[in-house]
């Protein structure tokens, strides 16, 4: 499903226009062409601060936004690229801390188009983004850069920076199949090809088979490797979380996101900080980072607003799950929250290409109900297949033409629900309800 995006902004509107008319409106991986565009505007990539390369199927985001936050709380500045955007392609860059601002986005996609029209070539608008982005971060000083992969690693966009502080591999699960295969041995492979020569690798624990695909490719690029469960681990503890690498054991307050796999993100940021030299980063910083965390539409309760005021008994909670091994974390949550003897109302909205079967069988773990919803403006399943899908799977299940007739609908005598299925319902849900990521 390629990215798209549309701006308030007049100007970045424009660009976006213009963007559009010349993307062949689809993903594309691999690097030769980005590279040719990167040249043209002067291989901005080679002129990073200290970079954080985070992979993964599931919690990179979290594990970037942990980055952040240790590095804010040490004093210094990071300047970080993430995706998808939930409301504005401004989340997308954030520069020496800070979102970057329309007059600048606009001029930064006017000079990336410019360079693609130059070069005669195309451009997919992962690609584009990338580049402005790199463009942004080498004309503006930080002490770090945090760079979150947008598929699978060896030939994503970002993986063309030289040099890496240290790289990260986040949970792996099945997804984007048509591009990293449906074998989780392939998907780790590509994820670690982001390895590069003398950087360290920090891992998750994964299966046997798994981890020595990813020792493997780590291997061949000259990367060591450190691995959760041997290199270093993460556990509960009285009152927080306890940390233990080759430095020793280090206490640490829970995650202010929400959800028991934010322990193994929080793990993952903290090994990755841990195993570098080029941003010093004091075990003090590193608490306040997890303690202090924001990510929007992770499993994040939605504050009063215009879309909350339509079920005012409820507290709705959003996540932009849209695989199994993410909607397993989300439904594991839920139960832990839903009272005795409660259903759960699910307002539920899925890409076309992602596994309805799959989520819905995790969601059945739940005593719940599928409240069905398109997501406007891309490829997803009809509310009408969602809803007879949950049916055919023994949920009770309802169509809605829209998210906000989805909410009227459970506000009788729901006092929890949950809308999931996808970052980009989620970034629909996050406008409505007027809360825009900063």
């Amino acid at each position: 499903m390629a990215d798209h995006a549309v701006s308030d902004d007049p100007a970045v509107q424009a660009q976006l226009d213009r963007l559009n008319a010349m993307t062949p409106g689809r993903d594309v991986l691999g690097r030769s062409r980005f590279r040719r565009l990167l040249g043209r505007l002067g291989n901005p990539e080679r002129s990073l601060p200290p970079t954080f390369h985070v992979a993964g199927t599931n919690g990179k985001g979290s594990t970037c936004t942990y980055l952040r936050g240790a590095i804010a709380a040490q004093e210094l500045t990071a300047h970080v690229y993430t995706s998808p955007h939930l409301v504005r392609l401004n989340e997308r860059i954030r520069v020496a801390n800070r979102l970057v601002a329309d007059a600048d986005l606009a001029a930064l996609l006017a000079e990336v188009i410019g360079a693609v029209e130059a070069g005669d070539e195309h451009t997919t608008f992962f690609e584009a983004t990338t580049a402005a982005a790199f463009l942004a971060f080498a004309r503006a000083r930080a002490d770090a850069c945090i760079l979150e992969v947008g598929i699978g690693g060896r030939l994503d966009a970002t993986n063309v920076i030289p040099a890496a502080a240290a790289c990260g591999i986040a949970q792996l699960g099945i997804d984007h199949q048509a591009f990293l295969g449906d074998k989780l041995e392939d998907i780790a492979a590509e994820k670690a090809g982001i390895a590069k020569p003398g950087t360290p690798l920090v891992t998750l624990a994964y299966p046997p088979r798994i981890a020595a695909v990813i020792e493997d490719v780590a291997a061949a690029a000259g990367a060591p490797v450190l691995a959760q469960g041997r290199d270093w681990d993460i556990w509960r503890s009285a009152g927080g979380l306890r940390f233990s690498d080759a430095q020793g054991e280090l206490p640490l307050p829970l995650p202010a996101l929400a959800g028991e796999h934010q322990i193994a993100n929080a793990g993952l940021a903290t090994a990755m900080l841990r195993a570098q030299s080029a941003v010093p980063i004091t075990p003090a910083a590193i608490a306040r980072g997890l303690a202090d965390a924001r990510w929007p539409a992770r499993l994040a309760r939605l504050a009063p607003g215009p879309l909350t005021a339509l079920a005012p008994k409820a507290e709705i909670w959003l996540d932009g799950a849209h695989n199994v091994a993410a909607m397993e974390g989300v439904a594991a949550f839920m139960a832990g929250r839903l009272p005795a003897g409660a259903r759960l109302p699910v307002v539920l909205g899925l890409l076309a290409d992602k596994d309805l079967a799959g989520v819905l069988a995790c969601l059945s773990r739940l005593p719940c109900d599928i409240n069905a919803v398109p997501i406007a403006g891309y490829n997803a399943h009809s509310a009408d297949t969602i809803s007879a899908a949950a049916q055919a799977a023994g949920l009770e299940a309802q169509a809605h033409p829209t998210v906000e007739d989805a909410v009227r609908a459970i506000s009788g005598s729901a006092t929890i629900a949950l809308i999931t299925g996808s970052l980009y319902l989620a970034g629909a849900v996050l406008r409505a309800n007027g809360e825009l990521p900063d």
